[in-house]
């Protein structure tokens, strides 16, 4: 008897391919850092915000975790306020708090949780000072063996996911900006939302901690090659730290620091690719560096 082959065949092979990876990924927490290009092109903040409604239907519980540079700048510009970066971090007066304050949960987040919320009442903002999710003290980085004030700039002491939990049991998508209150001088600091995203996908006991950023991962031997590292263990990353530069750093250091603290797995990932997400949690055509657990060396 002869087979008829459906035109829309094609669909449905595409949905069954999914099928190991719902299994896997069924009831896990995916903490995803929104950052890089899909924050500023509408297309790929409209995919973006597909994608994690699709997580969320498919049984998965994702977090989303956000910072704001470009908004920033562009508003610290408007008022005629300097950027200034040191040691890769932004010089943050009292001035600029304000700005950083106002941008992140007053424009950032909200433009994405009415982006989730086009598709049911899903998500729900909050910022790391809310029931003081996130805790920071004043971070003094070292600069030519000096301890350098760069102002309003935290370094993550403490972490409460008590609300952000609470939200994931009431099937809500938490979409947190990356502020901290400290519990030692009462001020409100900036955290760099990838330093963020880790320290809350180690609290939660997440499966998965991903980063959107604009390069395709990992390369291995930068600016020589660009020949991305499809997978390392955290003691090759640990030793590959050093070398580092730019806004890398943070990123494999937070998939360093979630890797050893329980996470499954952590991923840097090309957010200009539309879907990206999907691509890289649902298909055997994964992209981008995973780092692993060291035992877990050379599983796929």
């Amino acid at each position: 008897m002869k087979t008829f082959q459906h035109p829309a065949l094609a669909k449905a092979e595409s949905v069954l391919e999914m099928l190991p990876w719902l299994i896997r990924h069924r009831g896990q927490i995916a903490v995803i850092k929104f950052g890089g290009n899909a924050m500023v092109d509408d297309e790929l903040k409209a995919a973006f915000a597909h994608d994690i409604v699709f997580l969320h239907h498919a049984g998965l519980k994702p977090v989303v975790v956000h910072g704001g540079g470009p908004q920033i700048s562009a508003e610290l510009d408007r008022r005629g306020l300097v950027s200034e970066f040191r040691a890769g971090l932004r010089v943050t007066t009292p001035e600029a708090m304000d700005v950083v304050r106002m941008v992140l949960a007053g424009q950032v987040q909200r433009e994405l949780v009415g982006l989730l919320n086009q598709h049911g009442p899903l998500a729900v903002g909050l910022t790391g000072e809310d029931a003081h999710t996130i805790t920071a003290s004043r971070h003094w980085p070292e600069i030519d063996g000096e301890l350098v004030d760069i102002g309003r700039v935290g370094e993550i002491t403490g972490v409460d996911t008590g609300a952000i939990e609470a939200l994931l049991a009431d099937g809500r998508i938490p979409v947190i900006s990356s502020i901290a209150h400290s519990q030692d001088d009462g001020h409100v600091y900036n955290v760099n939302a990838d330093t963020a995203a880790a320290a809350l996908a180690a609290a939660l006991g997440a499966q998965t901690l991903m980063f959107l950023t604009d390069v395709e991962g990992l390369y291995a031997d930068w600016p020589n090659s660009r020949e991305v590292i499809g997978q390392l263990t955290a003691g090759r990353l640990e030793k590959m730290l050093p070398g580092l530069a730019g806004g890398m750093v943070p990123k494999m250091a937070g998939c360093l620091h979630a890797v050893r603290n329980g996470v499954d797995d952590a991923r840097v990932i090309d957010g200009r690719i539309q879907h990206a997400v999907l691509l890289e949690m649902f298909t055997d055509e994964g992209f981008g560096t995973v780092v692993v657990p060291d035992e877990e060396e050379g599983t796929p």
